[in-house]
């Protein structure tokens, strides 16, 4: 399902905020860069956010912003990932990742002790495939190996992975959004997964 999206302008008026607030909490990284979309309608280009997301954030940062400075805030909000590492049983304790998706991922991976979020996001999307009984092993195989070569490309975008089927053949594509794709007619894409969305659940998670 397609996120609600929010215009600037409707954003400002709901939130009571103004246009220097938004664009200042953007350059203090408290709002993502890749939450502000632009798209072309009948007047020109808008910048819409996605709705549900941007409001939880700006009720957050107004919630917040009294008790802690901006920087502080900007921490809490949007931590330095690369430097998060978690052990593997907190993974399970904290219901972020099954133990039937770890035990896959040992036998692909090795038992290391400690995983980086990059590792941890690669376990997650697996586990969200596995859970949704739409892929085998042998796909999350393809999809591990597909991650391991191409994601590193596309990190800090706002992107999405397509799993998809053609005549009982398996394959996976990574996307920029916002964008358009258009396959044949004997192609199905069987799953559609946010990246930038479970990002954001995993930092909930995590952090």
């Amino acid at each position: 399902m397609e996120q609600e999206l929010i215009s600037k302008k409707e954003l400002l008026e709901l939130t009571k905020i103004s246009y220097g607030q938004l664009y200042r909490w953007k350059r203090k990284n408290l709002i993502p860069e890749e939450w502000f979309i632009r798209k072309s309608t009948y007047t020109g280009q808008e910048t819409f956010f996605p709705k549900e997301r941007i409001l939880d954030r700006i009720e957050k940062i107004k919630n917040m912003k009294g008790d802690v400075s901006l920087d502080e805030l900007a921490n809490m909000l949007s931590p330095n990932l690369t430097e998060l590492v978690r052990k593997r049983e907190d993974l399970i304790k904290l219901n972020i990742i099954s133990k039937s998706t770890l035990e896959f991922y040992t036998e692909e991976r090795g038992k290391d002790k400690e995983l980086n979020f990059e590792k941890i996001l690669y376990l997650s999307i697996l586990d969200n495939l596995f859970d949704s009984g739409k892929i085998n092993f042998d796909e999350g195989k393809l999809i591990l190996t597909f991650l391991d070569e191409y994601y590193p490309k596309f990190k800090g975008k706002n992107c999405e992975l397509l799993f998809l089927r053609k005549l009982g053949i398996s394959s996976c594509c990574l996307v920029s959004k916002p964008n358009e794709i258009n396959f044949e007619n004997s192609m199905k894409v069987v799953e559609k997964l946010n990246i930038s969305d479970l990002i954001e659940e995993l930092k909930i998670k995590l952090v």
